[in-house]
């Protein structure tokens, strides 16, 4: 059976002051790198095979945390990238109600296909093992509604540092 333990990265800066991120690097704040601590105690001692992470700094900072009680390195993949936003990037969101949607925001099609492609990698890469994944907000919908083969207005946003399941 294969294990894997899908997580968002902590709280950032942009977070908190309701900036759109998207596939900027972002960082931890504070209380990202406490949540993702206390994350880590939980997971301490639970047989981890791997730990992925996005490839932007506040997805890679947090795993790192996660990794360091078994010593281990964590793989990056830009498949864990959160959404691109386009012109968005960098918004204030409440700014964005009611505003038309620029042409260059990655499509839901696109980033579904992304999560289809990185669950295909585990798939082949990592069989019968147990892997932490370090992801973000919109990408870590798309991967649990492929998973489950629900509409992503479907699937609960986590939470900053909140970890699921999915088993196959």
């Amino acid at each position: 059976m294969t294990k894997l333990y899908l997580v968002r990265h902590g709280e950032t800066v942009d977070n908190v002051n309701q900036v759109l991120q998207g596939q900027t690097q972002g960082r931890l704040n504070d209380n990202g790198r406490e949540q993702a601590r206390q994350l880590s105690r939980s997971v301490e001692k639970m047989p981890i095979d791997v730990f992925m992470s996005s490839d932007l700094d506040r997805a890679v900072e947090t795993c790192g945390i996660l990794a360091a009680p078994h010593g281990t390195d964590v793989v990056t993949t830009p498949l864990l990238r959160e959404r691109d936003w386009g012109d968005f990037t960098g918004a204030f969101i409440p700014d964005l109600k009611d505003k038309v949607w620029p042409s260059n925001v990655e499509s839901l099609e696109s980033l579904k296909e992304r999560a289809r492609r990185f669950l295909d990698l585990l798939r082949s890469r990592y069989p019968d093992k147990t892997i932490l994944a370090v992801g973000h907000g919109i990408i870590n919908k798309a991967i649990q509604s492929v998973f489950y083969d629900k509409p992503m207005h479907e699937i609960q946003k986590m939470g900053n540092a909140e970890m699921r399941l999915l088993e196959w």
